[in-house]
């Protein structure tokens, strides 16, 4: 498959997966902290109660991280489908681990459902499989 086409599907995918994130670090940041705590925990029913403020503040600094997670891998996207080999590993070092700790701990742990979390582990996982594949396939052209 053409270097290009890989490198482009990569960056749509990337740019699909920050914005997502950056929707649902928003969501975090401007909701109450039960909203954003059953937002990520998806898979399990939560209590209504009144959280405590410290609780809030640990959710939107969760929140910050999935708006900055989410710009980077947006402007990556940029670079990726202008070909910057720099671009595909900073992407794929700030989504994918991003990521591994949402499947480690979220995923495995049982408290998500499939949609949207897992989508977006599975949508990070071939944007970077698609951009390492061209990465490398170029590098042992050259």
């Amino acid at each position: 498959m053409n270097n290009n086409i890989l490198l482009r599907s990569s960056a749509v995918l990337w740019v699909i997966w920050g914005v997502v994130h950056v929707l649902f670090g928003v969501m975090i940041i401007i909701g109450d902290s039960g909203a954003g705590i059953q937002a990520i925990g998806n898979g399990v029913e939560l209590p209504q109660m009144n959280y405590p403020d410290a609780l809030g503040a640990i959710m939107n600094q969760h929140g910050w991280n999935l708006v900055w997670f989410g710009v980077v891998t947006i402007v990556g996207a940029t670079f990726i489908w202008r070909e910057n080999d720099t671009a595909i590993w900073i992407s794929a070092m700030v989504g994918g681990l991003a990521d591994l700790g949402y499947f480690i701990f979220l995923d495995l742990g049982g408290y998500v459902k499939f949609f949207p979390g897992t989508v977006m582990t599975i949508i990070a996982l071939v944007a970077i499989v698609l951009s390492f594949t061209a990465y490398f396939k170029n590098k042992s052209n050259s």
